[in-house]
Order: structure tokens, then C-alpha cells, then sequence
């Protein structure tokens, strides 16, 4: 007998926010993300291993991770 297990991650886009990007300084758009990594068992997900947030700039294209509580509290557009 043997098993087919893994990791996938699934990314959601969770809105877009008008702010300043803290690498190029401009004030442009910024997509909020999350990424879920679940471990599967036969190409089915079962249990959520790491739930990562990030912001990236639309102008310049830099993403950098954000907390959760600081994803759900900006006003998503």
C-alpha cells in the first residue's frame, strides 16, 4: 500500500488598497493576498499547515508580508 501526500498552496486575492508602498515611496494601489498551504492526501487538502498574508505594489511590483490583523484591518476597496 502506498500514499500520495503533499503540500499545495491556494492564493486569494482579499482586495486592493490606495496606500504609500514603503519601497518606492509612491502612493499607488496595494493588492492584499493570502496564501494558504494545506498538507493533501491523495490530491485532497485536509489540514491547513501555514496561512501567510502579503501586500504588493501595483507601480513598482515589491511584496512584502503583512500581519493578519493589519490585513483585516485595512479598508479593502
Amino acid at each position: 500500500m502506498f500514499f500520495i501526500f503533499g503540500l499545495r498552496t491556494k492564493v486569494d486575492r482579499s482586495g486592493v488598497v490606495q496606500q504609500v508602498c514603503r519601497y518606492c515611496g509612491n502612493h499607488a494601489a496595494q493588492v492584499i493576498t493570502r496564501r494558504v498551504t494545506k498538507f493533501t492526501l491523495f490530491f485532497i487538502p485536509l489540514i491547513p499547515v501555514r496561512t501567510r498574508y502579503a501586500q504588493q505594489c501595483t507601480f513598482c511590483g515589491a511584496e512584502y508580508g503583512i500581519a493578519k490583523a493589519d490585513a483585516q484591518r485595512l479598508p479593502v476597496a
